[in-house]
């Protein structure tokens, strides 16, 4: 008898039968369901979308099992190393899954960023691969502390070793001042110029932490911030989108001060002195005190943002999330001063960078906060895969609240109802 895979790849099963294989709903052992999920998936349009969001849904000890296994077929294993399909708890077995080949696995190094890199720098295979590491060394996305690490596993030196032989770390002034000099220019070079001051208290100003950061920052993103060049300030959504005017309280005002009392009976004589006068407009110090920080901000050049998004107040920090500069954007998330509770409203915003959305969950501080998780979820600018990623993470509310979102993608809220339907029934057999 043929198997229910052969059958499946022959088209030989009708639509009810493909539609209960999409769901997982099949009487066969995991590992053989998992194989017919990613063959559907990946060849069948009418049903691929329901095999992908099985998939995305599977339980997470089973599996682990099926892709530490070498015997697992090559299709199921290369399923779960696409970008697209990445699941954190998966990623390290499958690094140390001998059938999974290190070519597929150079080509990941030279393209994930974040967590992922760290697993691949962590992974003993991988130290022993003299490939990979090239092509680890080679992602433009890594940040400063994992280039070491990989120049570490490459050369065999510790990191304080390397650091022996590079010149003295620069200041904060020096990078801070431009990066490229012409020959045309005086003998003399110019006093560096450090961005505008940043009002900050004594104990701010002498945060090493903060200091620190700062020239770390600068240094690992050198290039990036010399090939934006003087991109002035331009925060998504426009500057209008700052100020919170209420026009009906004024218009309010202005009707109360009319009406107000039961006005005397003007003589054409007495006219004049009592000539009416436009409500006063009333101001709100909060707008106000948010344009005198979007004054501030216009007059900063790139690195001074990046300067005030380290170093800079809440206030500000809310501002600059929103440039539309990426690089100033991600200082922001990179600032030892941001707290949970900013992130939380970050995550929420649709007036951001995805590059931004996409950044949060892969700090694992931020990650660990459920807010900052259900946020991006329900969030419509997230990107799909992200979103994805988190859903599994969702209380059973937020999930059932969540497929009923009309404002998010039907990919979301079809895997959140069913992920909801299967939190609900195993709460219920408990």
């Amino acid at each position: 008898m043929p198997r229910m895979f052969d059958l499946i790849r022959a088209n030989a099963l009708s639509s009810h039968q493909m539609m209960s294989a999409s769901k997982g709903a099949l009487r066969l052992p995991a590992a053989e369901m998992v194989e017919i999920l990613v063959l559907i998936a990946e060849h069948n349009k009418i049903f691929g979308a329901n095999a992908r969001f099985t998939l995305a849904a599977w339980d997470e000890a089973s599996a682990k099992t099926i892709v530490a296994d070498p015997s697992t077929p090559k299709e199921v294993l290369e399923y779960w190393l696409d970008p697209k399909n990445l699941r954190a708890p998966l990623f390290s077995l499958l690094l140390e899954n001998e059938s999974v080949p290190l070519t597929k696995i150079a080509d990941l190094a030279a393209t994930l960023k974040g967590e992922w890199i760290d697993a691949m720098i962590a992974s003993p295979r991988i130290r022993k691969s003299r490939q990979v590491q090239n092509d680890l060394s080679s992602n433009k996305e890594l940040t400063g502390v994992q280039a070491a690490r990989v120049r570490e596993l490459i050369t065999g030196q510790s990191a304080e070793a390397l650091a022996a032989e590079q010149p003295p770390t620069p200041t904060v002034a020096e990078l801070a001042a431009p990066l490229e000099t012409h020959a045309s220019e005086p003998t003399t070079p110019p006093e560096p110029q450090l961005p505008p001051p940043v009002a900050e208290s004594a104990s701010e100003a002498s945060d090493s932490e903060t200091e620190s950061a700062l020239v770390a920052f600068f240094m690992e993103h050198a290039a990036e911030i010399a090939a934006e060049g003087e991109k002035p300030f331009q925060p998504l959504g426009g500057i209008h989108e700052e100020f919170h005017h209420e026009p009906e309280a004024e218009i309010k005002v202005a009707a109360a001060s009319a009406s107000a009392g039961s006005a005397p009976v003007l003589t054409p004589a007495a006219a004049p002195d009592h000539k009416p006068t436009a409500p006063r407009k009333l101001v709100n110090p909060e707008d106000e005190k948010r344009g005198s920080v979007l004054q501030k901000i216009n007059k900063l050049d790139i690195k001074g943002r990046i300067n005030l998004a380290m170093k800079g107040s809440k206030e500000e920090r809310s501002i600059l999330v929103r440039d539309g500069t990426k690089i100033v954007a991600m200082a922001v998330l990179d600032s030892p001063k941001i707290s949970d509770g900013e992130v939380e409203k970050f995550a929420s915003q649709r007036n951001v960078l995805e590059a931004v959305l996409r950044a949060i969950p892969m700090k694992r501080r931020f990650v660990k906060n459920y807010a900052v998780v259900r946020n991006l979820v329900f969030n419509p600018r997230t990107p799909l895969d992200i979103s994805l990623g988190l859903m599994k993470n969702l209380l059973v509310q937020d999930l059932r609240n969540l497929s009923g979102n009309k404002e998010i993608s039907d990919t979301v809220r079809k895997l959140a109802l069913r992920m909801f339907k299967q939190k609900s029934e195993a709460a219920t057999k408990k």
